[in-house]
């Protein structure tokens, strides 16, 4: 891997063939017959599912999944920049039920009692299971920031879980007059997806500059430094120089109150009026695991870093963003690799084998216009203190790049990002 180009690495990640080639072993198990019971349906928990029968048909697999349709985060930020519709990011899992033979219920699950190994849903269901693998993704911690709840989300939209909130935060910007303020508030690491708000802002400031001129965005970061920054901000001072504003939190960033009826936003003391108001909270594990006790006083859920099995109770795998994985990002293709091995290392334990040291994979795509991309890629391994990244493999792009790069790595995006999506909903 290390002699690989990170060009060609790129190249090899926006294709089909790559998701299958990296962070899935192919693998000829004995037939085990166990249960499988999996909590959440998205880049994790959907690529679980999907591997572990794909690994072993015998299996009983069930995935429990409150909505019947999963909207990605991947591509939303997209959405908002008017380069696609809500049905691009829309997936549904008839070809996981009829193709690999999952089921699907559409339930919440509510409770989970790991001494005798059970899942309780709300509509009254009770499943036992041999292995439990949750993927419940994150949730918030409301308040946090003063004055943000949940029913605040609804005049100002987080839009961090793809779907209704992504829609309303869509239907803002439609609606907010010309000349008025964008603000986006990213939250301090570790949050999912971290270059995901800036991509926002790119998309958001497209928008603007076709449609609302005399608009901005300003963004009120908890941090002071983000995930491919520098890619970021030459490519703003190219092509929104009078449309995007960061102010990084040692110079006032830090938002410490909102107050939704008056649509404001105070940072460093000073109230600022917002057309529209994207505030991302702190988070945290998906309140499932929360509620199972499988977390930290952080928050989120420690893991053997090899199995995914929680180190806090046996046979409960926790992979995606609620997972602690060592260096590897919150992101749908982190989760969808640790989906990949964690079937692989369930179905090897069912039949009492191990397999040897695996390897995940990340990348990330980001678009500033419809156009140009960037982009950061990682190959990651189980060192001594966890998942470590593989030097050499994959890295960030360089800035000095000819501007045709930039123009394929959009086309790539769109290409890892159909791949990966039929890879887990077929």
């Amino acid at each position: 891997m290390n002699k690989i180009s990170r060009r060609r690495f790129i190249q090899w990640l926006g294709t089909a063939s790559a998701l299958g080639a990296l962070g899935a072993p192919s693998l000829a198990f004995p037939k085990t017959g166990a249960r499988i019971v999996i909590v959440g349906g998205g880049f994790g928990g959907a690529t679980c599912a999907n591997y572990l029968k794909r690994f072993d048909p015998s299996l009983d697999v069930t995935l429990i999944e409150s909505h019947k349709q999963f909207y990605t985060c991947p591509f939303s930020n997209a959405v908002l920049g008017g380069l696609y519709d809500m049905d691009f990011i829309r997936h549904d899992y008839d070809k996981l039920q009829s193709k690999h033979r999952v089921k699907v219920i559409q339930d919440y699950a509510s409770t989970i009692d790991p001494d005798k190994q059970t899942v309780h849903t709300t509509a009254g269901r009770t499943l036992s299971y041999d292995r439990l693998v949750l993927s419940p993704g994150i949730d918030f911690l409301w308040n946090a920031i003063e004055g943000y709840d949940p029913a605040a989300s609804l005049i100002m939209p987080h839009a961090w879980k793809a779907g209704s909130q992504t829609r309303l935060l869509l239907k803002q910007l439609h609606e907010m007059p010309n000349g008025g303020v964008v603000v986006i508030a990213p939250p301090a690491n570790p949050f999912r997806c971290p270059p995901g708000p800036y991509e926002r802002a790119s998309m958001i400031a497209h928008y603007l500059k076709q449609h609302k001129p005399r608009s901005k965005v300003l963004i009120l970061d908890a941090k002071d430094k983000f995930s491919k920054q520098a890619l970021f901000q030459d490519a703003w001072d190219e092509f929104y120089p009078d449309h995007i504003e960061w102010v990084p939190g040692s110079q006032g960033g830090i938002v410490t109150a909102v107050d939704p009826k008056h649509m404001t936003v105070t940072a460093d003391e000073e109230k600022i009026k917002a057309a529209v108001a994207n505030i991302i909270p702190p988070q945290k594990a998906g309140d499932v695991a929360y509620r199972a006790g499988l977390t930290n006083d952080k928050g989120w859920c420690p893991v053997n870093q090899k199995t995914f099995e929680s180190t806090i109770y046996k046979n409960v795998h926790i992979i995606g963003d609620a997972s602690i994985a060592g260096k590897m990002p919150k992101s749908g293709f982190s989760a969808s690799s640790q989906g990949k091995v964690c079937a692989a290392e369930i179905v090897a334990a069912l039949r009492g084998d191990t397999i040897g040291t695996s390897s995940w994979v990340n990348t990330c795509y980001s678009l500033i216009t419809p156009d140009y991309g960037i982009s950061v890629a990682a190959v990651y391994r189980l060192g001594d203190k966890g998942i470590v990244g593989v030097e050499g493999a994959g890295g960030v792009g360089p800035r000095d790049a000819p501007l045709t790069t930039r123009q394929m790595e959009a086309v790539y995006a769109e290409g890892w990002y159909r791949a990966i999506t039929a890879d887990i909903f077929g």
